[in-house]
């Protein structure tokens, strides 16, 4: 029988790792996302399905813990808010030059800087374009509603274990912090030592004479470093060709294209209704995976509408990619507030007016 429960995001996000079994979370407090830790700690999941619950000194500490557990093939995982994931970013790039699989949220907070509290959307060059340093991509997924927070946990693991990556879930604090019905996952068994060694044949395990299978992710020869760097792009074409998540709505017949993610993607369906009671035709694109970025979806229900508008909680990032998307052969403009505020559906309406339709009479 399906369980129904009420509860925010980040709730619903400790919920279902407990439910997938996962082995192991290293995370250190930050609004918006603080829940998250203290749900697991009010869960005591350590007494049911063998958890490890850790409250690390500091953001650092916590990813290179992600990093040791990942190692071992443990399904491992950390939380945490806009300038914290920044403290995680060498350690984010460590776990992808050794290819391990490691899931990650970051239910983002209004920046620069420490910034404000409240919600925002301007850590997507961060975590789409790669945020530390080198040649890196995660998989990126960008959940809409508190039952899409419970859904990608076990989607974010079962991607990241298939291609050896880290993922995280990019998460806005509305998401984070609003109540919703979610439908929680049945629990999964926990894995046993030897099913951890037959899936995860590369995991450390201590056995003595076992072949070290996990890179440091130091490399002083530069054509293996090359070689190296070679097959994390085999495994990011793979990921784009497989991976790509979107969702469209009225895109087949619209005059305008609304493309946001997030919770912003739910303002623009209201939206979207108000502009139909004036006539004015809109169409949406979500994308869910924000890496990899839905590129050829966006161009497809582009075909044929008169501008399209991204609606941000940012100055302007998604942007760039649904320019590219579409070649610049459409007129993309943006939309978007800053500093922890939101804006409503009538603002966004009347923005649309403003840049494509008020401009052009």
């Amino acid at each position: 029988m399906e369980e129904v429960r009420l509860m925010k995001g980040n709730e619903a996000l400790a919920h279902a790792a407990i439910r997938y079994s996962a082995d192991g979370y290293f995370g250190y407090p930050i609004t918006p996302q603080s829940e998250v830790l203290e749900t697991l700690e009010a869960e005591m999941p350590w007494d049911t399905t063998g958890m490890v619950v850790l409250q690390a000194e500091s953001e650092i500490a916590a990813i290179n813990m992600v990093y040791a557990g990942a190692a071992c093939g443990k399904a491992v995982f950390t939380s945490s808010s806009s300038p914290g994931i920044s403290l995680m970013q060498e350690g984010l790039s460590y776990i992808a030059a050794s290819e391990l699989p490691a899931l990650i949220i970051n239910v983002m907070r209004g920046g620069p800087g420490l910034g404000t509290i409240h919600p925002s959307q301007a850590d997507y060059f961060q975590a789409c374009k790669g945020g530390g340093h080198g040649d890196y991509h995660m998989i990126v997924l960008a959940p809409s509603s508190v039952q899409e927070m419970c859904d990608f946990v076990g989607l974010g693991w079962d991607l990241a274990f298939k291609y050896r990556t880290p993922a995280m879930i990019l998460a806005d604090g509305i998401v984070g912090q609003m109540m919703e019905k979610v439908v929680l996952p049945e629990q999964r068994p926990r894995r046993t030592e030897e099913e951890i060694r037959r899936q995860c044949p590369w995991a450390v395990t201590g056995k003595k004479g076992r072949k070290q299978n996990v890179g440091t992710s130091l490399e002083l020869d530069d054509d293996k470093m090359e070689q190296n760097n070679l097959r994390f792009q085999r495994t990011y074409r793979e990921i784009e060709k497989n991976e790509i998540r979107c969702e469209c709505t009225n895109t087949l017949d619209c005059d305008y294209l609304l493309v946001a993610f997030g919770s912003i993607a739910r303002i623009c369906e209201k939206v979207m209704e108000m502009a139909a009671e004036e006539g004015l035709k809109l169409g949406i694109v979500r994308p869910i995976t924000l890496w990899p970025f839905p590129y050829a979806q966006i161009a497809e229900a582009a075909k044929g509408v008169k501008g399209i508008l991204t609606v941000e909680l940012d100055a302007g990032q998604m942007i760039e990619d649904v320019k590219l998307a579409v070649n610049c052969n459409i007129e993309v403009k943006h939309y978007g507030r800053m500093g922890g505020n939101v804006p409503t559906p009538d603002e966004v309406l009347n923005a649309l007016k403003e840049l494509f339709i008020n401009e052009k009479k």
